[in-house]
Formats: C-alpha cells, sequence, structure tokens
C-alpha cells in the first residue's frame, strides 16, 4: 500500500500537541487540532452572554492553544503565517473530520483507560488505512490498541516526539506487535525526510529509550550528590558543557522539564520494574518535598535554582534555602581545559582523583553499565541508544561512544575491582578482542551488533563530511577551507576556520574553487557542518589592521571579498549556497550572490555589522537590494524608495531571522530559494539543487546597471535616521553608521532613477567601510564585540 499524508489531526492541545500541530504547520502540512469540550464558562465568556453550547466555548481550549502558539518562547512556529493551516475543534462536534485526515496523533492525558476511549471513537470515524499513533511518552502501546479493529491495529504506532517538537531532533517510534512493516518503514522515511526528525525505532518498555537511560542517569547523579555532600551548582558545573552535554546540565534541565513532570516519568519505570533497578527510580525525598511545595522549576519560578534580581541562588538540600550558586574547583578541570578533543576531555576528568574525577565516575560507571544492560530490550541496537541520548536529551556523545572515549577494557577493569557486576553484552564483547564499540568497514561507519560488526545503517541523503572526506579525501585545502569532490560532478567548498570567520584564506579558497567548477565540475555547493555557517568576517584580523592603521591592507581585503562574491554571481557553473545556524555578516554575503540558496529550517540570517559599528562590506548592501527588486512579482512597477527603505531598515536595525522561513520574509531568500527541514539532508538537498539547475542548462547571469534612489532617497533615508536620534533612540555614532548606510543604498548623491554599475556601487560601499573602521569609536565596538560577545552602544 502506498501511503500519503497530506493532512494531520492532532487530539489534545497542551503544551506538547499544540507544539506538534506547530510543527507540522511549520512543513506545510495542514492540521486539525481537537481538544473536549469544556464544562464550565469563563467570567469572560459569561461577561459576553456565552453559553456552553456556543462554538467560540467548545472550541475554548485548542482555540486558546493555537494563540498561545504566538507567545511562547522559543517560538513553535517558524512563521507566524504558518498559524493559517492549523484549524481548531472539538472531540464532540468535529470528530467526523478524522474521515479526511491521513494520519492522526493522539496527545491527551496520559492514562490508560481515556486514550482507549479516545481510540474507541477514532475507530468508528477513520477512514481504512489511515495511520493513528499515541505520542505516549512511557504507557504502553500494546495496551492501548485492544479492542480495536485489525485495520486500526496494522496501522498504529507510538511516535513519541520530543518537547519542543520544533526544535528537538529525536522521534521514538514504537511500534506495536500488529503495526504493519510498511507503515513502520513508510513513518521512518516520512518523519526523516518530511517531519526533519532523527528516528529510532524503541520497543515497547517504560518510558522506551532515552527517556529511560535518561531519567536514570539524573536519579544516579541526585543521589550522588545527595550522598557524597556536593551542591546543585557543583555539579552543573561538571555535567554540561565540560563533558559534551547542553549547557542546562543537570539541575537546569529539571528545572526546564518540570520537577512533577519529571516524578510522573520517573513513577513510570518504578512501577513497572522492580529489584535493584527500581531502587534507583525511587525519587529522593528532595525532590518530593520540593513538589509539594510547588517548587517545580521554570515553571514555577524556583526549583533548584532561583533568580533573586540579577543573580542565580541554588537549592541548599538540607535547609531549603537558597545560597549563592557554587561551582567546582579541581586540577582536573583545569587539566581537561588544555585537552583538546572531547574524547580526551571526557578520559582526562573521568579517571581525575578529586572531586570532579569521582563525581563523573560515580555518574557514568552505573549509566554505562545500565545502558548495555538495556541493549536489546529497549532498542535492537547501541546505534538507536546512543542516536537517541544525543538527539533527545542534546548529549555529544551516546553511552556507548562515551564509553569508547574513556576507554572500554580499562574502564571494566574499574568497574569490576568495585564490585560492579558488568553485563554479559560487555564481556562477550571483550572476551572476542574487541577494544572500541564503533569501528570502520570499508570507511563507514560500524557498531558492535552482540556477535561481531556492522555497518551503521543511513539515510541515504545523510552526508557526514567528516567521515566522507576520511574516506574520499579532499580536491585542496588551507587553513580556512576545503574543496571536496560530493560526486557526479558537484563539488563543496567547506569553510573550517574558526567559527568559519571569513578571512584572506578563505577567499582564496572560493577563487580556487570557482576555477575548478567552472574548468571540471557540473556545479558548486558552499557548505559545512559546523556549529554555524559563518558568523561573518575575521573581526579580530579587521581590528588588529585598523588599529595599526593599515587601511591599504584593509582595502585590499575588501576588495578581494566583494571580487570573490562578484564571482560566486557570475560562476559559468551554478552555485548552490547551504547555511544553516548563525550566518551572518560575511557569511550572509556569501549566500547572496549564490544563484540558489537551500537553506536549514533553523537558519539564522543577518546583516548585522552596525552591531560592531560597520556596514556590510562584501557587497551585502547591493545583493540585498537586489534580491528585494528579484523577489517582486512580474510585470508589478517597482518603487525604489519604498525598497531602498525597507534594506536599509533591515541592516541598519540588524534584523536577523529566526527561522529560514523568516529569512525568506525578510527577502534573504526568495521563493525559488528552498528550505531543508532535516539539517542532516542539507548539503544533499543543496546538491541535488545544484545538479538540477546544471541539467536545466544553466546559463550564468551577466552584469547589469542598477537603477538607485541617489540624492533625493538618500535625503528620506537620513530623515528616519535623523528622528530616531532626536528622539535619543539611537547614539550621535549610530547616526553617523546610519548615514553612510544610507548613501551606500541610496548610490549617492545621483539624481533618483539613475542607473549604476555594480563597480561604481561597490566603490561607494568600500569607500564607507573603511571610513568607519577607521573611526575610534567603531573601533570601541569591536574591540567590546570580541571581548564581551554582545553589542557596544557608544
Amino acid at each position: 500500500m502506498t501511503f500519503k499524508i497530506q493532512k494531520v489531526a492532532v487530539l489534545g492541545s497542551g503544551v506538547m500537541g499544540s507544539g506538534i500541530a506547530a510543527h507540522l504547520a511549520n512543513i506545510g502540512i495542514p492540521t486539525l487540532l481537537l481538544d473536549i469540550v469544556p464544562k464550565q464558562l469563563t467570567k469572560e465568556e459569561e461577561q459576553k452572554g456565552l453559553t456552553l453550547e456556543h462554538v467560540q466555548v467548545r472550541n475554548r481550549f485548542a482555540q486558546g492553544a493555537v494563540q498561545k502558539l504566538l507567545k511562547q518562547k522559543p517560538a513553535p512556529l517558524t512563521s507566524k503565517r504558518n498559524l493559517s493551516l492549523i484549524s481548531v475543534g472539538n472531540l464532540e462536534d468535529h470528530l467526523e473530520q478524522l474521515r479526511d485526515v491521513d494520519w492522526i496523533i493522539e496527545v491527551v492525558v496520559e492514562n490508560l483507560e481515556i486514550k482507549k476511549k479516545v481510540f474507541e471513537k477514532i475507530d468508528q470515524v477513520r477512514k481504512p488505512g489511515t495511520i493513528i499513533s499515541s505520542n505516549t511518552s512511557g504507557i504502553s502501546v500494546n495496551a492501548m490498541i485492544e479492542g480495536r479493529s485489525k485495520d486500526f491495529q496494522n496501522h498504529f504506532l507510538g511516535t513519541h516526539f520530543f518537547n519542543p517538537p520544533r526544535y528537538l531532533k529525536l522521534l521514538e517510534i514504537i511500534p506495536t506487535e500488529k503495526t504493519s512493516p510498511e507503515v513502520i518503514s513508510f513513518m521512518k522515511t516520512f518523519a526523516e525526510d518530511v517531519l526533519g526528525k532523527g528516528v529510532v525505532i524503541g520497543k515497547d518498555t517504560p518510558n522506551f529509550v532515552a527517556n529511560r537511560i535518561g531519567t536514570y542517569g539524573l536519579l544516579v547523579t541526585l543521589r550522588e550528590m545527595l550522598e557524597r555532600g556536593y551542591s546543585v551548582g557543583e555539579v552543573d558545573s561538571v555535567t554540561g558543557p565540560l563533558i559534551g552535554r547542553p549547557k542546562s546540565a543537570t539541575f537546569r534541565t529539571l528545572d526546564v522539564v518540570g520537577l512533577d513532570t519529571f516524578l510522573h516519568v520517573a513513577k513510570t519505570v518504578y512501577d513497572q520494574t522492580s529489584g535493584e533497578e527500581q531502587k534507583v527510580f525511587e525519587v529522593p525525598e528532595l525532590m518530593q518535598k520540593m513538589v509539594e511545595r510547588g517548587w517545580l522549576g521554570a515553571k514555577s519560578g524556583q526549583g533548584f535554582f532561583v533568580k533573586k534580581g540579577k543573580d542565580i541562588y541554588e537549592i541548599e538540600p538540607n535547609s531549603f534555602e537558597y545560597v549563592p550558586v557554587k561551582k567546582l574547583q579541581t586540577p582536573s578541570i583545569a587539566l581537561a581545559g588544555q585537552t583538546k578533543g572531547l574524547h580526551n576531555k571526557v578520559k582526562t576528568l573521568v579517571y581525575a582523583k578529586d572531586r570532579t574525577g569521582e563525581l563523573l565516575w560515580n555518574i557514568f560507571a552505573p549509566t554505562l553499565l545500565y545502558s548495555a544492560n538495556l541493549v536489546g530490550e529497549i532498542a535492537d541496537t547501541i546505534v538507536e541508544i546512543d542516536n537517541a541520548m544525543k538527539w533527545g536529551f542534546g548529549w555529544a556523545q551516546g553511552p556507548f561512544e562515551m564509553w569508547d572515549a574513556i576507554g572500554v577494557k580499562d574502564s571494566v577493569s574499574k568497574m569490576e575491582a568495585e564490585g560492579r557486576e558488568v553485563p554479559p553484552f560487555v564481556k562477550e564483547f571483550l572476551a572476542q578482542g574487541y577494544e572500541t564499540f564503533y569501528a570502520e568497514i570499508d570507511g563507514d561507519l560500524a557498531f558492535y551488533d552482540g556477535a561481531s560488526f556492522s555497518k551503521v545503517q543511513v539515510n541515504e541523503k545523510v552526508i557526514d563530511l567528516k567521515r566522507y572526506k576520511k574516506k574520499h579525501g579532499v580536491i585542496k585545502s588551507n587553513s580556512g577551507a576545503s574543496l571536496v569532490d560530493l560526486g557526479d560532478g558537484i563539488a563543496l567548498l567547506e569553510f573550517h576556520s574558526k567559527s568559519n570567520a571569513i578571512g584572506l584564506d578563505i577567499v582564496q579558497m572560493i577563487n580556487y574553487a570557482i576555477d575548478e567548477v567552472e574548468a571540471n565540475y557540473k556545479g558548486l555547493v558552499i557548505g559545512n557542518q559546523g556549529k554555524n555557517f559563518c558568523v561573518g568576517a575575521n573581526l579580530g584580523m579587521i581590528l588588529m589592521e585598523a588599529q595599526d592603521d593599515n587601511i591599504f591592507e584593509l582595502d585590499f581585503t575588501i576588495r578581494s571579498f566583494q571580487k570573490a562574491m562578484r564571482r560566486i554571481k557570475y560562476c559559468k557553473k551554478p552555485v548552490v549556497a547551504a547555511p544553516f545556524g548563525m550566518t551572518l555578516g560575511g557569511g550572509a554575503e556569501v549566500c547572496l550572490p549564490a544563484r540558489h540558496i537551500q537553506a536549514s529550517s533553523e537558519t539564522y540570517m543577518g546583516l548585522v555589522e552596525v552591531g560592531v559599528g560597520l556596514i556590510p562590506g562584501g557587497g551585502g548592501n547591493l545583493a540585498l537590494y537586489e534580491k528585494f527588486i528579484q523577489g517582486l512579482p512580474n510585470g508589478v512597477e517597482i518603487d525604489y524608495q519604498s525598497i531602498a527603505t525597507k534594506v536599509f531598515e533591515t541592516i541598519a536595525l540588524a534584523k536577523v531571522s529566526t527561522s529560514g522561513e523568516e529569512a525568506r520574509e525578510n527577502n534573504f531568500l526568495n521563493f525559488a530559494d528552498g528550505i531543508s527541514v532535516n539539517p542532516d539532508h542539507l548539503i544533499y538537498d543543496a546538491k541535488q539543487r545544484a545538479l538540477a539547475l546544471y541539467e536545466a542548462g544553466y546559463v550564468a547571469p551577466l552584469p547589469q546597471k542598477i537603477k538607485v534612489v541617489g540624492a533625493p532617497g538618500y535625503a528620506t533615508l537620513v530623515l528616519g535616521a535623523q528622528g530616531m536620534y532626536s528622539s535619543g533612540y539611537i547614539s550621535e555614532h549610530d547616526l553617523k553608521i546610519a548615514k553612510k548606510l544610507a548613501y551606500v543604498i541610496a548610490g549617492g548623491l545621483v539624481p533618483y532613477g539613475t542607473e549604476v554599475t555594480e563597480e561604481y556601487y561597490l566603490n561607494l560601499e568600500r569607500e564607507a567601510f573603511l571610513q568607519l573602521v577607521a573611526d575610534p569609536k567603531s573601533q570601541q565596538r569591536m574591540q567590546h564585540m570580541l571581548l564581551k560577545g554582545k553589542p557596544l552602544r557608544n
């Protein structure tokens, strides 16, 4: 059977249900959001004279949830426009509409009997072949389908999204004993390719995969803190980024999740286990008392931490008083700071003979052993377990990757010496003479499957550049970038400087890449897999040259950058930029002249140079101006003043998109550009776009003159900036920058409608940039950004 998902219904409009509906709307899927009918009127409804039969009242829960989507942070919607794809209703009046959907997602209260009643109603109205799933975080999916029709049972499975659905990558798919294999296969592919998720196939066990191990690890950490006298802050100071975990570490994570929610998750496992395992899932009295007092974390304003004014305080477990936050300071932390590579840092810390080493060892050891005991029980392989923890909890390394990092043989020896019981899975692994759970087969990643090593199966759209380069090599490389043959006639230009900041090394590689591609390839992709696509030009280098008064050097650098951007624009073969994450300043300037932009859904793009006292210097002003014009429908009379004003505001206010969709709304992308929901598929999608452009008979654009607003347009732009200065909204130096920017965007003091060449426009831009970079106040802003990481308003 061929499945298609063109419309979805979400039953339950709480934070999770509405978040899933928002994620579906973000990818363009019309979604029906239903909830129960209220049993009582609100005071506001009574004042309006409404009754319980009024449609506004009956749809209140779902409608209210949709309105909250506009206020939530982080934003569930990639664009406010996506709200139009969500329609609302209730489970009594609109149940018949389930006949028209292809996937029904149940997100009601975590109560088996209530869920079964909902599924009974669904079974009566759904059309055959409709997929049904539950977003349960721990209730048995097999128990849910008792008494349902055969077609219902064959098309039912668990789909456990992690909150918030837009941002967290993990989707656990939990089949029942009766789920059709075709449904499992389709949903996995759909979730990866359309929903943009990392999929783990879990088994119908308490809390499934990520929450089972994550909850265990958090409780082990909590007990270690209580038994050995660590403070909340001390634990968080070493269980976060230091070991490859999120900034929220342990107790800030619990505060964000909510202590009441965590207690419910822990109880799910406690109720379904026994013996030593059950003891671990018995929540300590400290947390139970905190919940009794209503100290639930972020949602109640206090939990393990509380904010008083600008200061953060941590709870003292014995007195329940809040005290200043402490941090662990030990020799191993200092040593780890000088150690390169996460693997080496973790190994240094875990075996250290100090309080940090003792804490981490006593957290790691039981968690690793517990994970090994669950292989085959919660998921078939170590790969699913590692991926679940990386994608669901933000760990940089899954349990078995961490075990490889600290050394399996050495760690097991220490565990056994301490009397810890090592699972047969690990003993058999060591008995066969293996040393790491992961290895390579023909250059591909392989894992220990319980008997030998098997290749990790991945979606063909996933291109791991680090592994790809190791297997296939590079065409050419320098300190800032590499040129890689992606196959099928497409080359990739990968930035890999610090923060992917643009310097002359990257400019040189851009020029080399264009030469090579024009001669030997069908197209070029500009992309990478760093933390961010590119945070802009090398600000430290610019400041150093400016302070040394090397204006000639800076002029050469800016000219070189501008010329490289023009080469991207006029390359004889299609160039596709693949931005993601922070794509700021020079990063945006690299993308704008490309023939096509294939952006990640999570792309934060903007020309932000005014924040450091400058204006775009790599052609960004002209490129954005042209992008605005290109975005207009054919045949529309162009209002150049309106466009100039919008471009001026976008750059002067340093507007940064909060998503790929918003980048399109800000005209950094146009409607011909693409957006990839799955970040792991971004390079693949960009490659396919470059190939399609080539196969369609790509012809490079020809240089054309640009019509500008000139002197009258400049006066209009400056008038607005002057008003902001007079009202105290901007400083005198802000006004100076705004005037320079206005002069460039207007095209100088020529008559309105004058057509100027690109070279003329770029000369204006470069001159303004160099004048500002020599200004002491701009240099102060650059230095402040480098030291503090935030703008200075002087």
